[in-house]
């Protein structure tokens, strides 16, 4: 069992910038790929980033690329967030989500279908 617990979302005016956290549980951490998914009211959950188990590699959604950055410590048990240059249509509960059946070396995976755990997530809404 896996538990995946967000924080760091709030309210940040457009150009602004705001880090979320996703802190799991459990030993095996480092052998999850981990990603971030959004979900704006009245629309399905998006892809947003996701990163492969070693850290070296990473997949953005077009719409991210440039002004969010995702990282991991694995020391840490924790999947950073970083997202600079923020936009009204981020407005968004983020969520964070672990694929634990990804091999090593294979593609980052970018579909809800492939995660299997969820956090609760956390409601980031950017003001104009």
């Amino acid at each position: 069992q896996v538990q995946l617990v967000e924080s760091g979302g709030g309210l940040v005016q457009a150009g602004g910038s705001l880090r979320l956290s996703c802190a799991a549980s459990g030993r095996t951490f480092s052998s999850y790929a981990m990603g971030w998914f959004r979900q704006a009211p009245g629309k399905e959950r998006e892809f947003v980033v996701g990163i492969s188990i070693s850290g070296g590699s990473t997949y953005y959604a077009d719409s991210v690329k440039g002004r969010f950055t995702i990282s991991r410590d694995n020391g840490k048990n924790t999947v950073y967030l970083q997202m600079n240059g923020l936009k009204p249509e981020d407005t968004a509960v983020y969520y964070c989500a672990a694929d634990t059946s990804r091999m090593p070396g294979t593609v980052v995976p970018n579909t809800v279908y492939a995660y299997d755990y969820w956090g609760q997530g956390t409601q980031v809404t950017v003001s104009s």
